[in-house]
């Protein structure tokens, strides 16, 4: 609770007036004893202790009457915002959280979170009196003063965007605010505290809190969470899209709220170079993963274009862009002193009927010499690289390329990024390492997209080593050794397997587990080239550089080109942004986990409906304080009525038993 006019508070002190009345009138009697006094004291003393107690509530109905009127003059304000205590707030930072999943709305034509938290922050505001608005938004996360909270709801900075929230990154720039604020201040933060946006495994919180308990005057923390449970709702996702000589394949999934059931079809439209179709897709789960594959004639032309699904709950996630370039060759290189091994990796890298892409058979000798830049995957089947070849293949690594390590047979202590190979064992005689266990939806050996499993229960192994060091296992033999593990290198991935495509190791050349696995790290490989085309709204790719202005070139009519999705031309590029993928994922930041981000911060929690029925955070409670008089008033003067003596009462009941 805080006061409108705290000024007034100072009339608290008419509270005392009664008690001191009381005090002196006691001071203007003298006690003189009388003998005949004593009869009629005795008499009374048994009703003295009721009399006393009657005396304490009047005097204490009085005195309260007092402060309740002085509380009314005050003008007090309740506020899930505001908190309890007194005083002039002399600035408030709006920490507003504008990502895409902010724009979500209860039904159609309703305000979205993001409008409804304006007009609950706008309402609070007027009820303060007039003190500083500082807003940071996620978009630009940056501080900017608001001159008036009525134009809080026009302004650019709070506008719709596509982006996704940092609120470690948006509360360590309020804390660095208020470094160079003086006064009472407050931090308001407005989200729909989704996970992702909130990243409690971030080790920023750390410092966030000690930043801001390090503050001259330690500001009031107030988290307004709009976390209704949502309309039903569709939204589109591109994971990735791949240039072929056919044409462009695009990697999509469609996914539904938790709430929606049933089988539903649906409307998509696609936008190329100018010219529109429709397919219809059937989503009978959560999710559609799928395929789409844009035919292109002319293998050198570049081109965009866009796939929308009809409007709902939230307008932000019904589109996806996307921008290819001309077609290239598709280039692997196998390392391997092996002939039968590295016949098979290249003929599993360069199928026959794949006349784009080339598999070239190099000796470990000459690798250092290799240029890699246009090479998509390289299959390394031979002792582990030291020295220049080590230093090529991790660059290569890093700057998006694909490597599978494969086992070459001899004992060695050597590593590669941490990755080594056990010694090789051979399986017991007339017995055979068989394949068990292997992620179904992630990795190379992940079903198809219309769910086809790879028959990898068909590997045999006669031989076999078990990769070492610190990646993740996506495929297990029967005793649980790991037969396929993936390191993350920047932003490359190292592959391992641990068997080689040789009749006397294994039957990983009947391609039932080599060719599919081989083509998923190769399409990963063959990405990196097409990824200047594809980013995410907020990303390195898509700010612009010194002295260059994004033109969109979609047929949007957003005029944000710097947080909204679409098809821009950056100078000599042209580049399709989309909105993070993260922003469509339902799991919410629980209480429990807000207690361990803001420990200590003493921050208070109000969790709105979400409805615009009832948009104000605050509530005008002067007239319960004049009610509370009025009982204190009423309560005094039913405890001064006197009470019936005792010769009254006898006639009354004498005259009722006659």
């Amino acid at each position: 609770m805080t006061f409108l006019s705290p000024l007034l508070l100072w009339f608290l002190a008419a509270a005392s007036v009664p008690i001191i009345i009381h005090l002196l009138n006691k001071r203007r009697h003298k006690t003189v004893q009388w003998a005949a006094m004593q009869f009629l004291l005795k008499a009374t003393r048994e009703s003295r202790g009721k009399k006393k107690l009657r005396h304490i509530l009047i005097l204490t109905c009085r005195a309260l009457a007092f402060a309740a009127l002085a509380f009314a003059a005050a003008r007090p304000v309740v506020s899930g915002l505001l908190g309890w205590g007194t005083g002039k707030i002399d600035t408030v930072v709006l920490v507003l959280d504008r990502s895409a999943s902010m724009e979500i709305r209860s039904e159609n034509g309703q305000p979205s979170k993001r409008e409804i938290v304006l007009q609950k922050v706008r309402d609070a505001m007027k009820d303060l009196g007039d003190p500083r608005l500082v807003l940071i938004d996620s978009a630009s996360a940056s501080a900017q003063e608001i001159p008036s909270p009525d134009v809080l709801a026009e302004i650019s900075s709070t506008q719709a965007t596509d982006s996704a929230a940092d609120l470690p990154k948006l509360l360590s720039v309020a804390a660095e605010y208020l470094g160079t604020s003086n006064g009472k201040t407050e931090i308001w933060i407005a989200s729909d505290l989704q996970r992702t946006n909130w990243r409690p495994d971030d080790e920023r919180w750390t410092a966030i809190r000690a930043s801001l308990a390090a503050l001259p005057q330690k500001p009031s923390l107030r988290v307004l969470s709009i976390t209704s449970s949502n309309t039903q709702n569709l939204a589109i996702q591109l994971h990735g899209s791949r240039r072929t000589p056919e044409g462009l394949i695009l990697d999509l999934e469609i996914i539904r709220t938790e709430n929606s059931q049933g089988a539903v079809s649906v409307p998509m439209n696609l936008t190329f170079n100018g010219a529109t179709s429709t397919d219809t897709l059937a989503i009978e789960g959560q999710s559609l993963r799928f395929q789409k594959q844009i035919a292109i004639k002319d293998e050198n032309s570049t081109g965009n274009g866009s796939l929308t699904i009809p409007a709902d709950g939230n307008p932000r996630d019904n589109s996806v862009y996307f921008a290819y370039g001309s077609a290239r060759p598709v280039k692997s290189i196998v390392v391997s002193p092996n002939p039968e091994a590295a016949s098979y990796l290249s003929l599993s890298a360069a199928p026959p009927g794949f006349a784009k892409q080339s598999a070239e058979i190099i000796a470990p000798e000459i690798f250092s010499t290799i240029a890699t830049a246009e090479i998509s995957m390289i299959l390394w089947a031979a002792p582990l690289p030291t020295g220049p070849s080590a230093e090529v293949l991790q660059n290569f690594l890093s700057s998006g390329g694909q490597v599978v390590l494969l086992p070459h047979g001899e004992t060695s202590t050597d590593t590669f990024l941490g990755i080594g190979w056990e010694a090789v064992t051979l399986a017991d005689a007339r017995k055979f390492f068989i394949l068990q266990d292997w992620n179904r939806s992630d990795g190379p050996l992940r079903d198809g997209i219309n769910g086809t499993p790879i028959p990898a229960e068909r590997l045999r192994a006669i031989k076999r080593a078990i990769p070492t060091g610190d990646s993740s296992i996506l495929a297990k033999w029967e005793d649980s050794e790991a037969f396929i593990t993936r390191k993350i290198v920047d932003k490359g991935t190292l592959w391992c397997i641990g068997s080689i495509p040789d009749y006397t190791w294994s039957n990983l050349g009947d391609a039932d587990v080599l060719l599919p696995a081989t083509q998923r790290i190769l399409a990963l490989g063959t990405d990196r080239f097409d990824s200047s085309f594809l980013t995410e709204v907020g990303s390195d790719l898509a700010k612009p550089l010194p002295n260059d202005t994004p033109t969109r070139i979609d047929a949007s009519k957003e005029t944000d080109n710097l947080h909204t999705a679409g098809v821009f031309r950056f100078s000599d590029r042209v580049i399709a942004v989309n909105r993070p993928i993260s922003e469509d994922d339902p799991e919410v930041a629980s209480k429990e986990t807000l207690d361990g981000m803001l420990d200590g911060t003493g921050y208070r929690l109000l969790d709105q409906s979400g409805q615009s029925s009832d948009p104000s955070l605050s509530t005008d409670v002067w007239r319960a304080f004049l009610i509370a008089v009025i009982f204190f008033l009423i309560s005094e003067a039913l405890l001064c009525l006197p009470k019936k003596s005792a010769q009254q009462a006898l006639p009354e009941k004498g005259l009722a038993t006659s």
